[in-house]
């Protein structure tokens, strides 16, 4: 048995990626616990974030890193990662600035569909 107040090292490797080499990484404010977006990384984008504290994503689309922020300023700084059981998912808990969603508000779930019916929850941020 491990302790488990025992640190041991990290390897991104040792994560579960799909068939594409992609793992889903969802970003949560760490102050609020607000959902902010779902995006994904790959072992190096992992990698990427824990070096330098800025959130790194694999762009599916470009196929390219995207650094979140790097254009827009609206940046995430890693407060904290962590893996779920089946080590198939991540948590990253950032600090954001400005909104999170690319559609300009501050999480990409602003749609409530529990009735049905298309709620919008949140408008642009000004």
């Amino acid at each position: 048995m491990t302790d488990q107040n025992v640190p041991s090292a990290f390897d991104p490797a040792t994560l579960t990626f799909d068939d594409r080499g992609l793992i889903p990484a969802i970003a949560q404010d760490a102050a609020s616990g607000e959902v902010l977006m779902m995006a994904w990384m790959n072992a190096d984008a992992v990698a990427r974030t824990l070096a330098t504290g800025r959130v790194t994503y694999w762009s599916r689309s470009r196929a390219a890193f995207w650094i979140k922020g790097e254009t827009s300023g609206h940046v995430q700084e890693l407060v904290s990662m962590a893996v779920d059981c089946d080590r198939d998912c991540l948590l990253v808990q950032v600090k954001q600035t400005g909104p999170a969603c690319h559609t300009g508000r501050r999480s990409c779930f602003y749609t409530d569909v529990t009735t049905g019916s298309e709620v919008e929850l949140m408008s642009p941020i000004a």
